[in-house]
């Protein structure tokens, strides 16, 4: 069997298998999009090997939403462009039970930084504190969602025979979300704790694991759920491996392998 395509197939399947990160409209009233979860289904499309992580993700999207019989997809990847200029893009304008929706497509990875806010929300940043959970809740609210409104929009709308006020709005917002190692219970309101995925340390308390042994995915197969027919490195080697990461600040997925052969997923990350 081919490793690219066996490699893409569980990355698809990871996906699959990522809970919305809340339910319903449990966060800021953006709607999580409901589809029938469809587990057992091939990925048959043939993905360029640079095509960057979101893109992927978008594309096992369209694959879901083409499967379902209930769903008709209108218009994907929608530039929305003023002189040339382009104001932005709208994932996907479909119809599900010939209900028009505008569906915007969101899939992160997100740690718990305990003391960073005191709302459940604000306490979700990205691996190198570049992004967060509230920015990018923001930007769906005060940017992407509002494209749909915007007079630019109205033909390409008019050329799908699309009543702009009859389109719903929601979100397919999937997240696998990291906890510090060794944390006690953290009770979620809001969040999905079905999108836990593993935990995160810091990297000078990875003298731990010198017992374990550890592989480092690549990007595209952080959707991947731990495998472990992988060229697994010994302690030394990672270590190495990570200090120059570190130094350069950047914080990895990793996975970790016990002695006893359990394997989890972790982020080590540079700050404190």
């Amino acid at each position: 069997m081919d490793l690219k395509w066996k490699q893409t197939q569980l990355q698809f399947q990871g996906f699959l298998n990522t809970p919305p990160l809340w339910d319903a409209d449990a966060v800021l009233g953006l709607k999580q999009f409901q589809i029938q979860n469809q587990n057992t289904f091939v990925f048959n499309d043939t993905l360029p090997g640079n095509l960057r992580l979101g893109k992927r993700v978008e594309r096992f999207v369209s694959a879901e939403l083409n499967r379902n019989d209930d769903i008709e997809v209108c218009g994907e990847n929608i530039q929305i462009q003023k002189d040339k200029i382009t104001l932005g893009e709208i994932d996907s304008i479909l119809k599900q039970h010939n209900r028009p929706i505008h569906l915007e497509i969101v899939y992160k990875f997100y740690l718990y930084a305990p003391h960073e806010a005191h709302d459940e929300i604000e306490h979700w940043i990205g691996p190198n504190r570049r992004d967060s959970l509230i920015k990018k809740l923001r930007k769906l609210k005060d940017k992407q969602l509002p494209l749909l409104y915007n007079n630019y929009t109205l033909p390409v709308l008019e050329r799908l025979n699309i009543d702009v006020k009859t389109v719903e709005q929601q979100v397919y917002f999937k997240a696998q979300l990291f906890l510090p190692f060794e944390s006690e219970a953290i009770p979620f309101n809001k969040i999905n704790q079905d999108c836990v995925k593993g935990f995160y340390i810091r990297f000078n308390a990875i003298e731990n694991f010198s017992e374990c042994k550890f592989y480092f995915p690549s990007k595209h197969n952080w959707l991947i759920e731990p495998v472990s027919w992988v060229n697994w490195l010994h302690y030394d080697t990672f270590y190495e491996k990570m200090q120059a990461l570190i130094n350069e600040k950047i914080a990895s997925m990793c996975w970790i392998k016990w002695p006893n052969g359990e394997i989890k997923k972790c982020f080590v990350v540079w700050w404190d």
